[in-house]
C-alpha cells in the first residue's frame, strides 16, 4: 500500500497558481516548493563544508576513472554515436554534447567503485549530480536561471546539496534497499530525481517547473542489477541517470510538462509502481526537509569495492592488524551478511572474473584484503584477479545470509556483518561490524577525504594541477566563475592501470 502525506485521494488536486505545483500540500508539491525556495545561506555551514568535500571526492574519482580501459571504450563508443562537442569530458582534453558528457562523466566517477554512496537508500550521489551540473553549466553560458553572468561556485554547491537531499529522500520513501533485493540497481532508479533537482536549482526553476522536472525524471528511471556480474554498463548506470535528470530539468524549463504529483499517483506513479510489494512511504520525501541534512550521512569509500562489502573488508584488515596473522595462517573464511549484501555481493565466482565482478564479489574482496592488506587499484589488474593465491582463498570462503542482529548492542540495521577466520591447527578469530570506516556512524573526517583525493589524483594528474583543483573546490563559495575549475578538470589525465 502506498502511504502518502497528502490530504485527500492521491490523484485529487488542481493547480493553485501558475508558479506553483498542482498540489502544494502533497509530497511532490512540498519537495518542488522547497527546491524552488531554497538558498545556500539557509544551509548550515557544516553541511556546505561537507558537500564541498564530497565534490572533491567525486572529482578525484572522476580523474582516476577517466582513463580506465572500460572508460576509454565508453568514450570511443559514445563519441562515435554523438560526435565532438563543447562540453568537456573530465580527464580527456576532448568534449561532446552536454547530454553525452553527463553520461561519460558519470561513468568516470563510477569507474572504479571508489565513489561515495548513501547507504540507507543506496545511490552514488557524486556520479549523479556532478555530471548533470557540469553539463548544465556548460549550456547556461549566461548564468543560472534567467540571470546573467557566470555560473558561480556558490550556485554549483547549492545545487549539489539540493540534488543529494532530493535523491536520498526519494530513495528512503521507496525503501531503497528493497530495490536491490528485487534486482533493481537502486541508484539509477531514484538518482534521476537527484540530478533533476540539482539541475533545476542551477536553472532557477519555480515550483511548477520543479513538479514537471520531478515527473520527467521519474519516467526515465531504470537500472538492472545483473549488470554487476560482468557488464561494463554497471559503470554507466548513474551516468544514464545524470543525463536523464539533465534532460528533465531542461525540458521543464522549456515548458515541456511531466507527470504531475508523480509520487502520489496510485496508477503508474513512481512510488506505486517501483514500490510494489515493499510499502513505500511518500511522507519521507518532505517530512524533514531543511531540518535533517542527509548530505552529512553520505559515505565516502576507502576501498575500491561495492559499499556493502566494506565492513567485511574492514573486519579482515582489523583481524590481520590486531593478531599479526597472514593469509598463510588461514584455513577457511566464513562471512555472514544481511540479505541485501548477500544478494548484491555474493555468488560463487568463476574464472575468468571481470574487474566489475571482482569489485562486487565479497569473496574476492576479502581474499585480496587478507593477502595484500588493501583493496585498491592494484588489486583489480587482470593479473591480480586471475592469480592462483587469490582463487585458492576464494575456494575456502563461505558466505551465509544472516538477518538477525550479530550484536545485541547495535541499535540500527546497518551492515550486520561477521567475519570468522578458521586458523590452521585450530582456533578461530572473529570480528563483527555494523558500519565500515566511512559509514554514517564512523565517517571519514574531512582531512581523510582530502588525503584520499591526494592519493587518487597522484595516479592521474600532476601535483600542481591536483592542488589547484582542491583549492578551488574547497573554496567553491568564493569562486565567481566555475570555468577555471572546469578547465582544470578537462585537461587529459593519465591512466591508473596503464
Amino acid at each position: 500500500m502506498l502511504t502518502t502525506d497528502a490530504a485527500g485521494p492521491p490523484d485529487a488536486a488542481g493547480p493553485t497558481d501558475s508558479d506553483g505545483p498542482t498540489d502544494p500540500d502533497g509530497p511532490t508539491g512540498r519537495l518542488a516548493q522547497w527546491l524552488a525556495a531554497s538558498t545556500l545561506d539557509r544551509i548550515p555551514v557544516q553541511v556546505r563544508e561537507r558537500a564541498a568535500h564530497l565534490v572533491l571526492d567525486g572529482l578525484g574519482c572522476a580523474l582516476i576513472g577517466a582513463q580506465l580501459p572500460w572508460s576509454r571504450t565508453a568514450v570511443e563508443a559514445v563519441l562515435a554515436l554523438e560526435g565532438e562537442g563543447d562540453t568537456p569530458l573530465i580527464g580527456w582534453g576532448r568534449g561532446t554534447g552536454a547530454a553525452a558528457a553527463a553520461v561519460l562523466n558519470g561513468t568516470f566517477i563510477q569507474g572504479f567503485e571508489l565513489d561515495d554512496y548513501y547507504p540507507r537508500a543506496p545511490l552514488h550521489c557524486a556520479s549523479l549530480v556532478l555530471p548533470a551540473l557540469l553539463s548544465t553549466a556548460s549550456r547556461r553560458g549566461t548564468g543560472t536561471g534567467t540571470g546573467t553572468g557566470a555560473v558561480t561556485g556558490a550556485d554549483f554547491l547549492h545545487a549539489v546539496i539540493a540534488g543529494i537531499e532530493t535523491g536520498t529522500r526519494v530513495g528512503l520513501a521507496l525503501n531503497g534497499p528493497e530495490m536491490l533485493l528485487r534486482g533493481w540497481h537502486s541508484g539509477p532508479v531514484f538518482g534521476t530525481h537527484a540530478a533533476a533537482a540539482a539541475c533545476g536549482v542551477l536553472r532557477g526553476l519555480d515550483g511548477a517547473a520543479f513538479e514537471d522536472a520531478l515527473g520527467l525524471a521519474a519516467t526515465q528511471s531504470a537500472g538492472l542489477m545483473a549488470a554487476q556480474y560482468e557488464a561494463m554498463s554497471k559503470r554507466m548506470h548513474h551516468g544514464f541517470a545524470a543525463r536523464n535528470g539533465f534532460y528533465a530539468a531542461g525540458l521543464a524549463e522549456g515548458g515541456y510538462t511531466g507527470i504531475k504529483r508523480v509520487f502520489e499517483r496510485s496508477y503508474g506513479g513512481f512510488l506505486s509502481t517501483f514500490g510494489e510489494g515493499h510499502h513505500p512511504d511518500a511522507a519521507r520525501i518532505s517530512g524533514d526537509l531543511g531540518k535533517v541534512w542527509n548530505t552529512e550521512a553520505v559515505t565516502v569509500k576507502i576501498h575500491a569495492a561495492m559499499g556493502g562489502l566494506h565492513p567485511a573488508i574492514d573486519a579482515v584488515l582489523a583481524l590481520v592488524r590486531e593478531h599479526g596473522i597472514t593469509a598463510r595462517d588461514v584455513d577457511a573464511v566464513r562471512i555472514q551478511v544481511p540479505g541485501t549484501v548477500y544478494h548484491h555481493g555474493w555468488w560463487q565466482p568463476e574464472r575468468p572474473l571481470t574487474t566489475i565482478g571482482a569489485q562486487m564479489n565479497i569473496a574476492y574482496a576479502t581474499s585480496v584484503a587478507l593477502l595484500d592488506g588493501q583493496v585498491g587499484p592494484a588489486q583489480f589488474t587482470a593479473a591480480r584477479i586471475d592469480a592462483d593465491d587469490v582463487w585458492s582463498l576464494i575456494g575456502r570462503t563461505g558466505v551465509e545470509q544472516v538477518d538477525e542482529q550479530q550484536d545485541p548492542s547495535w541499535d540500527q540495521p546497518g551492515y550486520n556483518t561477521r567475519v570468522t577466520l578458521a586458523l590452521h591447527g585450530g582456533g578461530t578469530l572473529t570480528r563483527a561490524l555494523n558500519q565500515p570506516h566511512g559509514g554514517p556512524d564512523y565517517p571519514l573526517t574531512n582531512a581523510e577525504i582530502r588525503a584520499k583525493y591526494r592519493t587518487l589524483t597522484a595516479h592521474a594528474v600532476d601535483p600542481e594541477r591536483a592542488a589547484e583543483i582542491e583549492r578551488l573546490v574547497l573554496g567553491l563559495e568564493q569562486q565567481p566563475d566555475l570555468r577555471p575549475l572546469i578547465d582544470l578538470l578537462a585537461a587529459p589525465a593519465r591512466g591508473a592501470l596503464g
